[in-house]
């Protein structure tokens, strides 16, 4: 992978289920270091679309390129209730074979920089099932997090981030930028627009620039 590649193409992307087309036409792609909005109502197709950027459902026409590792972030939590803070780190970081490798001690930083960041010190022993929603919610992130992805994708990361998670979400975001990392954030609406460097908007199957 190299600076003049684009992190992500999508080429012509459809989808169909049945009779009903739900995308038409997505074609759009991501530089490295750009934070891009994908905005759109309810029955839009935004949740098809993310499925096929990250790989869980195939299109019924056109391809996806994505260059170096990425993260998914979805709505739904993907943690481990029976299992503490740290054990879900370390749970994903054995998933993701970050101990198999030679950079085990900063993959470990990272862990530790979450946990700081997001202040999980004082519940990193606490049980998933036991921390209140918005900590699941930074818990969730923090995971998608974990391998140092080259590009992060967020399925509606406002829904349980309290202002003050948000604000530090935004200032850990310009981090990832100012260091080449892309985030995309697919939403039904976004805050701040000036955070972003391109919004698009899914309607009727189909891109649109905002």
């Amino acid at each position: 992978m190299t600076q003049g590649e684009n992190i992500l193409e999508v080429e012509h992307v459809a989808r169909s289920f049945g009779r009903r087309r739900v995308l038409n036409d997505v074609t759009f792609t991501m530089h490295h270091g750009e934070i891009l909005g994908i905005v759109g109502e309810n029955g839009s197709g935004k949740s098809t679309l993310l499925k096929i950027l990250v790989g869980l459902l195939k299109p019924t026409a056109g391809r996806v390129i994505s260059r170096g590792r990425v993260g998914y972030c979805p709505q739904e939590l993907l943690i481990l209730e029976t299992l503490t803070v740290r054990e879900n780190l370390q749970y994903f970081a054995t998933a993701y074979g970050l101990y198999q490798t030679n950079d085990t001690i900063t993959w470990e930083n990272l862990q530790n920089d979450l946990m700081e960041r997001f202040r999980f010190r004082q519940s990193e022993n606490m049980l998933a099932s036991d921390l209140s929603g918005g900590t699941k919610q930074k818990l969730n992130l923090s995971l998608a997090l974990l391998h140092s992805p080259d590009l992060l994708i967020l399925d509606e990361p406002y829904s349980g981030f309290d202002w003050e998670t948000y604000l530090r979400f935004w200032s850990f975001a310009e981090e990832l930028r100012s260091h080449g990392k892309s985030i995309l954030v697919v939403s039904h609406f976004v805050y701040e627009r000036t955070k972003f460097d391109r919004i698009l908007e899914l309607k009727e199957g189909v891109l649109q620039c905002v």
